[in-house]
């Protein structure tokens, strides 16, 4: 079965789904579990108006906070069913690219990630992050909804 897990994380509360499954799964078969969350480019970010008000320092600052409280509740979940793991946090990165970069580098035989599950227009404009990892991943992936 599954040795080692990747549970991808944006910090909703879609992902905490998948947080929670993922842990679930790990401990059913005794995997291994990293959590990792993706942070943007700065200048996906924020529109060139803004960019003077909110220089990029002020940006990673608050972009790494984020991540940390990210991760923390994450392994934090792990730890009540005692499931140990470790966390990533991968800066100026697309989500996509992110997950599935830190999936082969980590030597991740799965990876668990939320779906908004848009359709249609909003998904045009929107985009899926799982529909690209699913796409561009070599690891096999669970989307959870």
């Amino acid at each position: 079965m599954f040795k080692h897990i990747l549970i991808a994380t944006d910090g909703s509360d879609l992902a905490q789904k998948a947080i929670a499954q993922g842990f679930a799964l790990a401990e059913a078969v005794g995997a291994k579990v990293t959590i990792v969350t993706v942070t943007e480019p700065w200048g996906m970010n924020v529109p060139p108006e803004v960019a003077v008000v909110y220089p990029v320092q002020e940006y990673e600052q608050a972009a790494a906070a984020n991540a940390r409280k990210i991760l923390d509740d994450a392994a934090t979940a792990g730890m009540k069913i005692q499931v140990a793991c470790q966390t990533v946090h991968v800066k100026d990165q697309y989500p996509a690219e992110g997950i599935v970069q830190t999936a082969s580098a980590n030597g991740c035989d799965l990876i668990v990630m939320a779906s908004h599950g848009h359709r249609g227009l909003m998904r045009l404009v929107l985009g899926s992050q799982a529909h690209r990892v699913v796409t561009q991943s070599a690891t096999s992936v669970l989307i959870c909804r």
